[in-house]
């Protein structure tokens, strides 16, 4: 079941590898929870780049950023070294599940995919061969035909914005997410 801005999304606490629990949604940040798909995979890591890169312009703005993986600590632990947000493990894709986020053979398949896929193997290799990034699993859990997902979720708790991916590299840019966060409610300010 796909998720609509001004649905309510139940208030939790997300524990990320390494790192203490995360609120969601925040009560002082807009949250943006990216669905992404296994440890190591290039395409996500071509897109975290980005992100990455951005950060401060995108904690500037009141985001606060959190990514979620289908695969497990485990195999995540080697890969989130150096993110400035939190990634949360979720190998049962209960979360995925919860937010309808799916798997499909057209994440790969679409041919939309297939530049950023190239280019996410050769940028992947050479960051590898530098020793910047690790190898996935030749067999990474959940598999490897997962979709994107974007939900940008305000201080109160409804959702302001989704995106559900069509291919494995649909998802928002650093500017759509800016963009979206500054036609958002701001978070209200402690007196």
């Amino acid at each position: 079941m796909r998720l609509a801005p001004g649905s309510d999304v139940p208030a939790r606490e997300l524990t990320p590898v390494g790192g203490p629990p995360v609120p969601v949604p925040d009560p002082a940040h807009l949250v943006h929870l990216q669905f992404r798909r296994f440890a190591g995979c290039p395409i996500c890591n071509l897109h975290l780049r980005s992100f990455v890169v951005r950060h401060a312009e995108i904690e500037a703005a009141g985001i606060r950023e959190i990514v979620v993986f289908h695969s497990p600590d485990e195999e995540l632990r080697e890969h989130v070294t150096g993110l400035p947000f939190p990634v949360v493990g979720d190998p049962s894709k209960r979360l995925y599940a919860e937010f309808g986020v799916e798997s499909a053979r057209r994440a790969l398949l679409d041919p939309r995919v297939w530049g950023p896929l190239l280019w996410a193997v050769i940028t992947g290799t050479w960051q590898v061969i530098r020793g910047r990034e690790h190898l996935p699993s030749s067999s990474p859990a959940g598999g490897r035909l997962g979709l994107p997902g974007d939900f940008l979720i305000g201080a109160d708790g409804r959702l302001v914005a989704a995106k559900y991916g069509e291919h494995a590299y649909d998802q928002w840019s650093v500017d759509e997410l800016l963009a979206l966060a500054a036609e958002a409610p701001a978070p209200a300010r402690k007196a």
